[in-house]
């Protein structure tokens, strides 16, 4: 084998090591979501948007991210809904989770997995930091909680 041809191999099997290891995308397979639980992709989207602080504003993320799995407009999965581009925190299913806010989140993924549910959040389907007000007439805020504020889109008559 040549010498161009062996740095090609090495350099392939490289990209597919560090691909596997930090759940990046390569030839625009995303491998992270792939061989993640329904539990991982929920802890991260509740780690990364509540910013960690506190197992209600976890709680009320989580129960957005079921109200979506329960749409037909949303794919019907945690893993799929965590997913979807532009809609959670950029990097979510890849970022590490580096402090002990983990464990929490791994323990309100388990509740909402089972079942738990922000009765605050009610039907909402989105959010965002609390504090930003937008120009939009069809934003009903419902709840305010772990720095979210949470809110159903509704017709305006």
């Amino acid at each position: 084998m040549s010498t161009a041809a062996s740095a090609i191999l090495r350099l392939a099997a490289l990209a597919i090591v560090a691909t596997s290891l930090g759940g990046c995308s390569f030839l625009g397979a995303n491998f992270a979501m792939n061989r993640m639980s329904e539990k991982e992709c929920m802890m991260r989207a509740m780690y990364f948007e509540s910013n960690r602080s506190s197992a209600e504003g976890m709680l009320a993320v989580g129960t957005v991210v079921m109200n979506r799995v329960d749409d037909p407009r949303y794919p019907q999965s945690v893993c799929g809904v965590v997913g979807q581009k532009n809609q959670f925190a950029d990097g979510v299913l890849v970022r590490p989770m580096t402090d002990s806010g983990a464990v929490l989140a791994a323990q309100v993924a388990d509740q909402v997995l089972r079942g738990s549910r922000h009765p605050g959040v009610q039907n909402a389907q989105h959010f965002h930091t609390a504090g930003l007000r937008f120009p939009y007439n069809n934003m009903f805020y419902v709840l305010e909680a772990g720095g979210n504020e949470f809110y159903e889109k509704r017709s305006v008559r």
